[in-house]
């Protein structure tokens, strides 16, 4: 015949809060070929990239592209890539969105937009 464990017993006891779990972060290097300059892609970048909690940079580079670096949540990261860079600002005509893998930055650094290099 089994017998059941007093109510004190440990077994009972609720268990042991979890630690928080940081949430996953990543960052991706974008590079955004086609009419991406004089047409305020950067200004849009940046409200975009905060509008979803991001945080990086963007900047526009002499060979006419925009470069961003995007860190943050990793499904806030590949909407950004995937749905809204390659559409851009009104004025935009995106031709190429070329992602490749980046180190995150700190969440607190905001949105920052750079000068061309």
């Amino acid at each position: 015949m089994a017998t059941s464990a007093p109510a004190g017993d440990a077994s009972s006891s609720p268990p042991a809060p979890q630690p928080q779990v940081e949430p996953a972060r990543k960052a991706v290097r974008v590079v955004v070929k086609g009419r991406v300059t004089g047409v305020g892609f950067r200004d849009w970048t940046a409200s975009t990239a905060e509008s979803l909690g991001l945080a990086g940079w963007v900047r526009n580079r002499r060979d006419g592209s925009v470069e961003a670096l995007l860190s943050g949540d990793p499904a806030k990261i590949e909407d950004m890539i995937t749905r809204r860079l390659p559409v851009g600002p009104p004025a935009a005509t995106v031709t190429a969105v070329v992602p490749s893998p980046a180190e995150p930055v700190d969440p607190s650094a905001g949105f920052e937009i750079k000068f061309t290099v």
